[in-house]
């Protein structure tokens, strides 16, 4: 959008730059040609400027939103993981004492450490059914949150070359001489580069 926003503005200032052209006073065909050029490229820049407006709008920010999930998502996911650690440990904990010669000191720390496992491997279970649900319906999500943005940034593609086509074309209906092809066009060009080469100021490559 930078690149597009540049590109713009540029147009309108070489536009602008050829209306101050001495030039302009002097032969009124050329000033009627630059002043028809110096619209279009304004007009240009007008579309040029709603088109990144909406882009904003309806791609960019959207995309800022979406991405500011994935924090809370990764810290879910971390948590978890913690979770799942702590459980590990206080599951071999209780598996240790279990294969012990059941003593009355070996079952009274077997019966302290199931009691400190319950809450954390129900902590955990609960984290992991969490995200088995949820996470599956986030990825799937993804496409129904991005569709709109973008069919709205082909949209805003649309109105924009559309509009583009009607203003060059208007344009080339101004600046058109009838009946004069690209190629005529051309050799006129070339004619009267050769006519500036041969003045004696114009010193020889």
């Amino acid at each position: 959008m930078e690149n597009s926003n540049t590109m713009s503005k540029s147009a309108v200032k070489i536009s602008s730059d050829l209306l101050s052209n001495p030039l302009c006073e002097q032969d009124e065909e050329f000033l009627d040609m630059v002043t028809a050029l110096d619209t279009a490229m304004k007009r240009m820049d007008s579309f040029n400027q709603e088109k990144v407006n909406q882009i904003q709008r309806t791609v960019i920010e959207p995309l800022k939103k979406f991405g500011s999930v994935f924090p809370s998502l990764n810290m879910a996911v971390k948590r978890r993981e913690q979770a799942l650690q702590d459980y590990k440990r206080l599951q071999s904990k209780v598996e240790k004492y279990e294969e012990k010669e059941k003593t009355g000191p070996v079952l009274a720390k077997l019966h302290q450490a199931r009691e400190e496992l319950r809450p954390v491997k129900d902590d955990f279970e609960a984290k992991n059914k969490q995200l088995l649900e949820e996470m599956p319906r986030f990825y799937s999500s993804r496409l129904d949150y991005f569709q709109p943005s973008f069919e709205s940034l082909i949209r805003a593609q649309v109105v924009y070359y559309t509009e583009m086509r009607k203003i060059f074309g208007d344009l080339t209906e101004q600046l058109d001489r009838p009946g004069q092809t690209d190629e005529q066009r051309e050799r006129e060009n070339e004619a009267k580069l050769s006519e500036l080469r041969a003045l004696s100021i114009v010193a020889d490559d």
